[in-house]
């Protein structure tokens, strides 16, 4: 690859997160383009020129723009995946689609609602937040106590949109010993040789 992909977004996001992580584990020369979100950036003229949803992650992949963080990864799979990471199989394509839906509704609703609370003072009711990651982490749990993995029986696309707001929920004050399984799981993706840490939020907010 001749180009470098310019990444758009702030090391705070996990959505962000799972692009720059999907990048290593691809191979693929990128560079980061910080977007100051609490100084509304994000609501800019030349950001909105990107996204009209004032959202990011975006991606500028030699003049193709792509946002939303699962469109980002169904686009990186589709141009620079050999099928590896994102399945070419209908079956394990539908699986992997299927933790899609997981990391933008349950996820995002539990422990990344309940992280936005915590450490952002968002307004979001954690108690509500908080039943949602039990339900979904209690489900993980489950459903990795026979696999390595959550689709296709390897690593692949479906981890890396699930791994970012599972691995930070203790931010949002949610309790991650219960769940053997799931920490096992965390453990073996962090330590994959191209894995990328995402900065704990103390970090970067002091």
């Amino acid at each position: 690859m001749s180009t470098t992909i310019k990444l758009y977004g702030t090391p705070l996001s996990g959505h962000c997160h799972r692009i720059e992580l999907a990048l290593s584990l691809l191979g693929l020369p990128y560079e980061t383009m910080p977007v100051d979100m609490r100084a509304g950036a994000h609501r800019k003229p030349e950001f909105l020129a990107l996204n009209p949803f004032g959202q990011v992650p975006v991606i500028d992949d030699a003049g193709t723009v792509i946002a939303d963080s699962n469109a980002i990864l169904a686009y990186l799979g589709a141009k620079y995946d050999d099928g590896t990471l994102m399945p070419r199989d209908p079956v394990e394509a539908a699986g992997v689609q299927r933790w899609f839906s997981v990391a933008a509704g349950e996820i995002k609703y539990g422990p990344g609602a309940a992280r936005l609370a915590r450490v952002f003072g968002a307004p979001i009711d954690h108690a509500a937040a908080a039943a949602i990651a039990t339900q979904i982490l209690s489900l993980l749990d489950t459903h990795l106590a026979d696999r390595d993995y959550l689709a296709a029986g390897r690593l692949t696309f479906a981890d890396v949109a699930i791994y970012s707001y599972v691995a930070h929920a203790p931010e949002g004050d949610i309790d991650l010993a219960p769940y053997a399984h799931v920490r096992r799981w965390l453990a073996r993706l962090e330590a994959h040789p191209r894995f990328v840490p995402f900065p704990a939020a103390a970090d970067i907010l002091g």
